[in-house]
């Protein structure tokens, strides 16, 4: 186990960014400021987020502590075979890789979209 934390932003947590939410404020400082925080938003995910507020795509791909995650070979294949692209590459990216060998915490606002399925989560609601 490592002592980084490595967060994932679901389309849920980059839309509450957009409106202010103050937990998702706080994540983006963090990753920003801190060494050892790492915020990621999956293509996917931005897009989908863009969609519920125009916007938010821009606006998080120009924060210095949010890393973009492509829609590379294997996270298209994973997101191929799901119903929701935005939550299907969230997932994705919040699997061990070689640089986050525990995975990665999916960060939302919609805790129970995850409920049942084998990911750490961080509810963001107030």
């Amino acid at each position: 186990m490592t002592d980084a934390v490595h967060l994932v932003l679901d389309d849920t947590a980059m839309t509450a960014a957009g409106q202010g939410n103050v937990l998702v404020s706080r994540l983006i400082h963090r990753a920003h400021a801190e060494a050892g925080w790492y915020l990621y938003a999956p293509a996917c995910a931005l897009v989908e987020a863009d969609r519920a507020r125009p916007g938010t795509a821009e606006h998080l791909a120009a924060m210095p502590g949010v890393t973009v995650l492509d829609l590379d070979l294997p996270a298209a294949l994973a997101v191929a075979r799901q119903a929701s692209w935005a939550a299907a590459h969230s997932y994705f990216a919040a699997q061990p890789t070689a640089d986050r060998p525990d995975g990665a915490v999916i960060a939302t606002t919609a805790p129970k979209r995850w409920q049942g399925e084998p990911v750490r989560v961080l509810d963001l609601n107030p």
